[in-house]
């Protein structure tokens, strides 16, 4: 009696539109004004201690295994982001941890880690991602801009950012399936290096390569970023330095910075915090990217100024990102049986899980996504003195 006591004062404080919550007894009781939205299902208790230490791990092991349903359109988007928005929800206050046992992020870790998600299949990716197999936050220049063309937009974004001398050298680190560099080959006219860790991109980025018939201006390798050697003109990280660990990250950037020759440009884009909503989550740790961290704004700039490299724009990207999230799922969706009959339901429960939960964190401004435009050196020069050549550019090839 004592245990549902406590569980219905932490619901019924926990979200900010009306819910329904049925109980293991039974027993069905509504919360906030209105009309219920959403209807959640515990089929049984779960141990409070763990439940608010750990609630993003708790909660989703249950919905993975059937001991938690939530049902309504759009529902665990919608409840993740009200429980975010909500004040003094529990959620919030404790979905990122402060104090996380310490992951290693070796060579060899790294590897691995990078291997346990992205190596699941291309096929697997190729049921909810467009068909440039991007997985990234895209660009949508116009509300009704499909999935492909977003994706398209921003590649030429960050390109364009760079402002892309022909003939000009760039590395993207951690390249995915390569869109940036069969783009800055075939568009831009520049010699592009991919390094990867995991083993279906490269082998997808290799078979592009020899069909596009790139193999003068693209290479791609399956390689760590710290064993990366030589200088480029420009330096692309899209989604990378989310993989690289908390004590890594001055690293990581101090390496852009060694791969720069002197006045050179760095596009990197990633998921930051803004607020407390940096760190690790041990969902997603456990069952998505293992070794993962989101770093914040300021942490970030830290490490950016440790590095000499100089901040000449900085773009946050969140309500792109909620999008991006929102249209893959509905992609997933679609595809849904699928998932299940290949992958087994609690896979399928766990993925539709993931990208409903990210959606919401966007929405809600728990996380951002951000593009830092960097210079080795101060001279500034190599870029117009506005951004107004961004867009000019995104115009031209819109």
């Amino acid at each position: 009696m004592l245990e549902k006591t406590i569980y219905r004062k932490l619901l019924s404080n926990a979200f900010d539109i009306p819910v329904s919550v049925t109980y293991w007894d039974g027993r069905t009781e509504d919360y906030g004004p209105g009309e219920p939205e959403i209807k959640v299902t515990l089929h049984q208790a779960f141990p409070l201690k763990e439940l608010t230490a750990n609630p993003t791990l708790v909660l989703g092991e249950a919905y993975m295994n059937q001991d938690l349903e939530i049902e309504g359109d759009h529902a665990i988007q919608r409840l993740v982001a009200s429980a975010f928005r909500q004040s003094g929800s529990f959620m919030k206050k404790n979905s990122f941890l402060k104090h996380f046992p310490k992951i290693s992020h070796s060579k060899e870790d790294s590897k691995a880690d990078i291997q346990s998600h992205y190596d699941l299949g291309n096929d697997f990716y190729g049921m909810w991602l467009d068909k440039t197999m991007t997985y990234s936050c895209a660009y949508f220049e116009h509300e009704d801009d499909t999935l492909e063309q977003a994706q398209i937009n921003k590649v030429h974004h960050i390109l364009n950012k760079l402002n892309l001398a022909e003939g000009g050298s760039l590395l993207d680190i951690g390249s995915g399936w390569g869109t940036v560099l069969y783009c800055a080959a075939e568009e831009y006219g520049v010699h592009a290096t991919g390094i990867t860790l995991s083993q279906e991109q490269y082998n997808y980025t290799k078979q592009q390569i020899k069909e596009r018939h790139l193999e003068d201006q693209v290479e791609v390798y399956l390689k760590d970023y710290r064993d990366v050697e030589g200088q480029y003109d420009y330096v692309t990280s899209v989604g990378m330095f989310e993989h690289v660990g908390k004590e890594n990250l001055g690293e990581y950037f101090q390496t852009v910075a060694r791969l720069l020759k002197k006045d050179g440009r760095a596009l990197i884009h990633g998921i930051t915090g803004q607020h407390q909503g940096a760190g690790v989550d041990p969902f997603i740790i456990k069952y998505i990217f293992p070794g993962g961290y989101i770093p914040n704004l300021v942490e970030n700039m830290q490490h950016i100024m440790d590095a000499d490299l100089q901040l000449t724009d900085l773009e946050p990207l969140r309500r792109h990102y909620q999008k991006t999230l929102e249209t893959w799922q509905a992609n997933f969706g679609h595809n849904y049986s699928l998932v299940q009959g290949r992958y087994g339901q609690r896979f399928a429960r766990m993925w539709d899980l993931y990208l409903q939960a990210c959606a919401a964190s966007f929405e809600a401004g728990n996380i951002d996504v951000v593009q830092y435009l960097l210079v080795n050196g101060t001279s500034g020069t190599g870029t117009p003195m506005t951004r107004q050549y961004i867009y000019d550019a995104d115009q031209k090839q819109a």
